[in-house]
């Protein structure tokens, strides 16, 4: 275990099993242990569990949360955060089946760990973890109170014989994002209402695929920062959190 000394945040790697694969999830609070706590289960993009990606446990960490980023892809499996990784999300996509197994088996690392509350978790993910966010909620994985899907992929998973869903749903998304044309918005807007979700969509203008990403800086492929958007988009997390798991309460 290692702590972050300059925002005094306590971090680790644990290991759970999936399946085959040995997966590592990366671990960050405050410190404080007296009892389990709502969390934070995060998704990570194409690239993997990256540093972005332990930066983002870290933020919720210092507000007070307890964050479990996943590992969709394997220990020590890993993309490049500006690099091509579609190799390495490719195979998730094409088996939707598989990637609600890899789902379900990080999801239950989560609610074993002791500063968890394991009926009391939002599933948070960016890209091709939005797209996982949306499928937790779709196969009604155990603990998951919410999910919030961040600039995600929106396509069903086309698997047979689907809960309705239960889970509050919050989706954000750039209008100028190629990743979800518009037609796959209205489609996931139709899915969620015939599914009996609680959704709620914030579609931002002019915003791009990856808004909230400082390094993404290629418009001529869709992929823009967007701080405007990245801004809008924190504050609807902070109050959707509020919401499902109630406020932060001091250790």
């Amino acid at each position: 275990m290692s702590a972050a000394s300059s925002r005094s945040i306590v971090s680790e790697f644990i290991d759970y099993p999936a399946g085959d694969l040995v997966c590592e999830a990366y671990v960050a609070h405050d410190g404080a242990t007296a009892r389990p706590r709502p969390g934070v289960v995060l998704a990570h993009a194409w690239d993997g569990q990256n540093g972005s990606m332990r930066a983002h446990a870290e933020q919720f960490a210092a507000q007070g949360r307890v964050a479990f980023a996943l590992d969709l892809y394997g220990k020590g499996v890993r993309g490049e955060e500006t690099g091509d990784n579609t190799r390495l999300m490719t195979p998730l996509l094409q088996d939707r089946g598989l990637l609600r197994d890899r789902l379900a088996a990080g999801i239950a690392a989560a609610r074993q760990h002791p500063l968890l509350d394991p009926d009391n978790l939002v599933v948070i993910g960016w890209c091709f973890g939005g797209l996982c966010a949306l499928d937790a909620a779709r196969s009604a994985l155990p603990g998951v109170r919410g999910v919030v899907s961040i600039h995600g992929v929106l396509r069903p998973p086309g698997l047979a014989d689907l809960p309705r869903i239960s889970a509050k749903i919050l989706v954000l998304h750039g209008w100028e994002d190629p990743v979800a044309p518009p037609e796959d918005v209205l489609a996931l807007a139709r899915e969620l209402t015939a599914a009996g979700a609680d959704w709620q969509l914030h579609a931002y203008g002019h915003a791009m695929h990856a808004f909230t990403f400082p390094g993404a800086q290629m418009p001529e492929r869709g992929l823009q920062y967007d701080p405007n958007a990245a801004r809008r988009a924190s504050l609807a997390i902070e109050a959707f959190l509020a919401e499902v798991l109630g406020p932060v309460v001091p250790a």
